[in-house]
């Protein structure tokens, strides 16, 4: 599953490099309640956000950012809010993370007309998208640049780049392994050189040759497939492992969840305000 914002968004990515998974379940009828979270630490000027492990978070990717969830760190649309949307936050004491997709199109974005014909692959399973030819840095990179000046510009602290695992997925291109390391490597640099710290989105499979240059990590579904051991190397490097399920109920995942020191919670594929919080 791969959050998405836009249109229809009831389809999913799985959480490593497989094939596309789709979560049902519905989650019963409203969130628990949770204990006071910790609280971000003050970033001075000059210098990136680095979450640690712990930090509690909300995920919406659907609209404009609601603040009714007293949590410290906000993961919202990077097109869908603006500055103003942000700075309320912050006035809150959240630091917030901009989700921009960076490996497949959307025709719904404002910007898709930057993409030409020639690095739109096959459909992903989500309506409106289709796979980007990451192969084609010369192309991509000026874009994506763009897109991660408008997160500077609207004041984020971070940027969770999606889809960055399509070596793994049937995208139309012979995208290799070594092909996804260099352009995840180039998305991590495009983020620092604008003073945002960076998350790797799911791509399970190259934590080892990535952990060291992003800040944080974002996954879902980890506990459903048996795979959060392997989140391991983030957290014992002092990085944040903001994670979600969707189908798998919070009794089956938080006691293991806070074992391995992930900031959890369960979501409605929709990535609605709905949160149930380990």
């Amino acid at each position: 599953m791969s959050g998405c914002s836009g249109p229809d968004r009831t389809g999913s990515t799985g959480a490593g490099s497989g094939p596309a998974r789709t979560a049902s379940a519905a989650p019963p009828p409203g969130p628990r309640a949770s204990p006071s979270p910790p609280r971000p630490s003050h970033t001075p000027g000059g210098t990136r956000w680095r979450p640690r492990p712990g930090l509690s978070w909300q995920w919406q990717l659907d609209g404009r950012a609601d603040p009714s969830a007293d949590v410290p760190v906000y993961d919202i649309d990077g097109f869908e809010n603006t500055a103003r949307d942000v700075a309320r936050l912050h006035r809150e004491g959240r630091k917030v993370i901009c989700y921009v997709n960076v490996g497949a199109w959307e025709e719904f974005r404002p910007d898709r007309d930057a993409f030409p014909r020639s690095v739109l692959g096959r459909p992903n399973g989500w309506r409106g998208e289709r796979w980007l030819d990451i192969r084609r840095v010369h192309v991509l990179r000026p874009i994506m640049e763009r897109r991660f000046d408008m997160c500077r510009d609207k004041g984020f602290d971070a940027v969770e780049p999606d889809l960055v695992e399509g070596y793994g997925n049937d995208t139309g291109f012979p995208l290799t392994a070594g092909d996804q390391l260099r352009y995840n490597r180039m998305i991590a640099d495009i983020a620092h050189d604008r003073g945002l710290s960076v998350g790797l989105k799911n791509d399970l499979p190259q934590i080892p040759q990535l952990v060291d240059h992003f800040d944080f990590a974002v996954n879902e579904e980890c506990a459903q497939y048996g795979e959060c051991a392997e989140l391991s190397p983030f957290v014992e490097a002092g990085k944040a492992v903001f994670h979600v399920e969707y189908s798998e109920p919070t009794g089956a995942f938080c006691g293991l969840s806070r074992q391995l020191g992930l900031s959890s919670m369960r979501k409605k594929p929709e990535l609605g305000v709905w949160r149930d919080p380990c």
